[in-house]
């Protein structure tokens, strides 16, 4: 999964870097502010997500409709 963030100055970029830090997440921060550039790089992360997703699909790891279905179901009837 895939988050793209707009900061609107510095002080909440280097904020946002110490708390993705202090998590241990994963993350690019060296795009430029070119359009060009950042369609780019969110089209390619969002590619790679799909590529997986559809390979996760194919060896059988997802939930079908049915379960979820199921699972509301039971989650009302506890509410």
């Amino acid at each position: 999964m895939s988050i793209f963030v707009n900061t609107k100055n510095e002080q909440e970029e280097k904020v946002l870097i110490a708390f993705l830090d202090s998590l241990d997440y994963k993350y690019q921060s060296d795009i430029n502010d070119e359009p060009a550039e950042v369609e780019a790089a969110f089209l390619n992360e969002y590619n790679e997500d799909i590529n997986q997703a559809d390979k996760e699909i194919e060896s059988g790891n997802f939930i079908s409709h049915e379960d979820v279905e199921q699972l509301f179901e039971k989650r009302r009837k506890l509410i």
